[in-house]
């Protein structure tokens, strides 16, 4: 698929009274250690932890309410519209508050894929569905931290075409949001200093045709 815009922001949009909310939310709540795809809610024995955290390292609290949706979809739909995407989506994902201490980090990774999720319950919501948009939301200040930008491979990883990376500036800002879509490769670069604070948000629908 061929795009004009790899990603849409909005610079300060959303207040700091809410980044702070969620902040307090997702600190009242008992993290876990961060997985990817794949490994679900398995157990993981000490070698699938060693070779994780050469992947992934933070940590995350699940969040599902509706208050949290209300401030942050209006704008997944405006970037979808502005960046003349139009995707078809119709749900969310659970939020994903994640936390990265000193030294932590997400590889290089894509968000969505052609494999549809397959419930067996064949009416769950997300059934049959594919990952179409994500939502990054900054909630720390920048001032807080050091490292941990949030960089695209417009290239997709691909070998055969030159490296094309670009580093999304444009959310430093506490309350600043990006939309893209799911199969664009990025990654968080490892945080130098402080904490790092951000929602992610994953949105569903049909595959495409």
């Amino acid at each position: 698929m061929q795009l004009t815009n790899y990603y849409w922001y909005f610079k300060s949009a959303i207040p700091h009274r809410i980044c702070d909310d969620i902040v307090r939310y997702g600190k009242s709540i008992q993290d876990q250690m961060a997985v990817t795809g794949g490994l679900g809610n398995k157990k993981l024995n000490k070698n699938q932890v060693k070779d994780l955290k050469k992947k992934r390292d933070s940590n995350i609290v699940w969040m599902n309410d509706r208050w949290i949706y209300k401030e942050i979809q209006p704008y997944i739909h405006q970037a979808n519209q502005n960046a003349g995407w139009n995707f078809q989506w119709d749900f969310s994902e659970s939020c994903q508050f994640t936390k990265y201490e000193k030294g932590q980090f997400y590889d290089w990774h894509c968000d969505g894929w052609d494999k549809p999720y397959i419930r067996e319950d064949t009416n769950a919501p997300d059934h049959g569905k594919i990952r179409k948009l994500s939502v990054t939301v900054t909630l720390s200040d920048p001032k807080d931290y050091k490292g941990g930008e949030l960089e695209f491979d417009f290239r997709n990883l691909d070998p055969d075409k030159k490296r094309n990376v670009k580093k999304c500036k444009e959310i430093l800002p506490k309350g600043s949001l990006v939309v893209f879509p799911g199969f664009v490769w990025h990654r968080v670069c490892p945080v130098k200093s402080g904490s790092r604070h951000s929602l992610v948000i994953w949105n569903l629908g049909w595959p495409f045709k």
